[in-house]
């Protein structure tokens, strides 16, 4: 699109002035803000800005959750040709430290006390953090620290500002030009320094319009923007394709009223990672043990009529009479009000991305009725690279390479990407973007897949996470570590698993229970437990890990290419995996290597055969502060199968 961000707010704003823009929930109530409204308040931010001294080309950091006055700053640093630079807010200080050193922030928006905190920690290792603007206030009557002010003063300034030079804002943004930056999002970082992707307006526009013509977006669409801003994923639906399609975002008061406001906006275009449909099933499925018998038992009968006619549905295959009828009852009886109570009745698109969703996990959205697909990207590709066409959607690929998209397999598997979606580089690192960008245009996504057929892409895993199994029955095999992970997370009493077997005669698990699932679980049977750690270690609960070890190996079993993956040695961690503690990313990918250094001597115990292991491992919690938690830790073995195979 041959247009900035800033260029299509005042497009927005001049052809729907009274059309919802974004609506904000504060205290229990939806607050609408106009296209208008938003651009007024975008206008006052620039000259707000503009006052305090931000240059063109520089770097202003955006810290919080999705709030519109937080969207109207990086619109406003956009207008005046400066370039936003979103970061975790749930990052700790010392995360933080390097973006800002790296990007040279002067100034930084933030959302609220915590984040203040946090910024004014910073300045004590980056002290050239000059100025730091706050939206909510509360908690912050008596700071008063040099450069620290609210938002409200800051827009009251540039409202002053603007009064007296009403044209300085529009020919600002008439100045702004498609190539230029529009926007620096930093990579989670699974090893070394997250590195800064510079994104012009044209990349991100491009592949916003690109995705929205692919599922016929319109204005009308409503969205619930709950996800981190910082993480490109959450920004091209609610930035990117917002202002590009002109559609509706919300924002829910807090992370705890999500769930409650998804119920209340019934979204029409809805994004989430895995872990979220993930955590929504596993809520299903607590709900339904504790349901009485009838419920429970029609819920599991229209459920396996479900997963038998509703993909086939979903995709406009022919479904016999007996089985629409049987499906109809079923929508009336359980499909519909679980959609309803999950809030997504008017879901028309959803999406999953960010990491592979597990088959069956993907199959029952689909089954109930809801049209959740597939998409693959990356932050350097501006997310949309291949989406899933209706009336063809596969649990095990990834879709069809959308408009503007080249792919290309190298010889090693790598899938290579090109289109005007690319980023423009890293910043100040140019030997890592020569090593991801091809002179002639193509980027290396360090992926490994292939072309099927029918045109899909699916991806096995990281290239360099690929591995070979050395020794044993399989030796030779391959080994796909993220596959395996992905199948065991299926199950809703599990929320994490590494797998480890590259290079050894066999594969290994480590294994986090979901603490309520799990806890439910025991509760309804009757065992008594203290915390996480001891109900972990409850040889009721690794009898409840090794059947979904075992039923994941017996899926294994089915794919000969994937048989040897099977695991036949697992553990369950003492600990969650936690990021604050470095073993999983902001985006909640696994630090499989990180984790075999930090856990060496489980890993050692799993391979060594050994009954149990001690570990003492050290914690940090929200506040800070950090701890120890023990335990010793049990070794369970499961059963392996044969490879199936096919016939000739």
């Amino acid at each position: 699109m041959d247009t900035t961000f800033p260029q299509l707010l005042l497009k927005h704003a001049a052809e729907r002035p009274g059309a919802p823009a974004m609506r904000e929930k504060e205290y229990g109530i939806w607050q609408t803000l106009t296209w208008r409204e938003l651009a007024t308040m975008v206008e006052h931010a620039a000259c707000g800005l503009q006052l305090a001294g931000l240059q063109r080309g520089e770097h202003l950091a955006v810290v919080g959750a999705n709030r519109p006055r937080l969207y109207a700053c990086m619109l406003a640093a956009q207008a005046l040709g400066a370039i936003p630079v979103p970061l975790y807010q749930d990052a700790v200080a010392a995360e933080c430290v390097f973006p800002l050193s790296n990007a040279e922030v002067r100034m930084c928006v933030v959302e609220d006390q915590e984040q203040v905190d946090k910024m004014l920690e910073v300045r004590g290792q980056y002290p050239a953090l000059a100025r730091i603007w706050y939206d909510d206030p509360r908690g912050l009557r008596n700071y008063s620290e040099s450069g620290l002010a609210g938002l409200t003063e800051l827009l009251e300034l540039g409202q002053a500002r603007a009064a007296q030079d009403s044209g300085f804002f529009q020919a600002r943004v008439a100045e702004g030009r498609p190539d230029d930056v529009g926007a620096m999002f930093f990579t989670s970082g699974t090893t070394g320094n997250p590195k800064g992707v510079v994104h012009t307006h044209r990349s991100l526009l491009n592949r916003a319009r690109a995705g929205a013509d692919f599922d016929k977006l319109t204005a009308d669409e409503d969205v619930l923007a709950y996800l981190p801003p910082a993480w490109i994923g959450q920004n091209i639906f609610s930035y990117s394709q917002w202002l590009a399609c002109g559609y509706t975002v919300n924002c829910p008061e807090s992370a705890a009223t999500v769930s409650i406001d998804l119920k209340e906006i019934g979204p029409t275009y809805y994004f989430a990672p895995p872990r979220v449909f993930e955590g929504l099933l596993t809520s299903v499925m607590i709900r339904m043990e504790d349901a009485g018998r009838i419920k429970r038992t029609m819920f599991h009968r229209f459920m396996d009529v479900a997963r038998r006619v509703g993909p086939a549905r979903m995709d406009g295959k022919p479904v016999s009479l007996a089985d629409r009828l049987l499906y109809a009852l079923g929508n009336l009886c359980v499909y519909g009000p679980l959609r309803n109570t999950l809030g997504f009745s008017r879901v028309r698109v959803a999406y999953t991305a960010g990491e592979a969703i597990g088959p069956d996990l993907f199959t029952f959205y689909r089954a109930i009725g809801i049209n959740l697909k597939q998409l693959y990207g990356s932050t350097e590709t501006a997310v949309f690279v291949c989406l899933q066409p209706d009336n063809a959607v596969r649990a095990d690929t990834v879709g069809v390479p959308i408009e503007g998209v080249e792919i290309k397999v190298a010889d090693n598997g790598e899938i290579l990407v090109r289109s005007a979606g690319l980023l423009k580089g890293y910043y100040k690192n140019q030997k890592a973007t020569d090593e991801v960008l091809t002179a002639d245009g193509w980027y290396h996504t360090s992926d490994a897949g292939f072309l099927d057929a029918s045109g899909q892409l699916k991806i096995i895993d990281r290239v360099k996470d690929v591995g070979r199994i050395a020794g044993g029955a399989n030796d030779g095999a391959m080994f796909a570590p993220k596959y395996v992970e992905n199948k065991l997370k299926f199950f809703p009493y599990i929320k994490e698993a590494v797998a480890y077997g590259d290079g050894r005669a066999s594969v290994a698990v480590m294994l986090n229970i979901d603490f309520e699932a799990v806890g439910n679980w025991a509760e309804r049977r009757n065992l008594p437990y203290a915390g996480y750690t001891d109900l972990a270690q409850k040889p009721e609960v690794y009898e409840l890990m090794r059947e979904c070890v075992e039923k994941v190996n017996a899926d294994l079993a089915q794919d000969a290419m994937l048989a040897g993956s099977q695991a036949s040695r697992f553990l369950v961690l003492h600990k969650e995996l936690d990021a604050d503690d470095n073993e999983l990313t902001r985006t909640n990918k696994v630090r499989r290597g990180f984790i075999a250094e930090k856990y060496a001597v489980l890993v050692d115990a799993l391979y060594g055969g050994k009954a149990e292991q001690f570990i003492e491992t050290q914690v940090k919690f929200e506040d800070g502060r950090t701890g120890s938690v023990s335990a010793t830790l049990r070794m369970g073995d499961a059963k392996t199968f044969p490879a199936v195979r096919k016939a000739a």
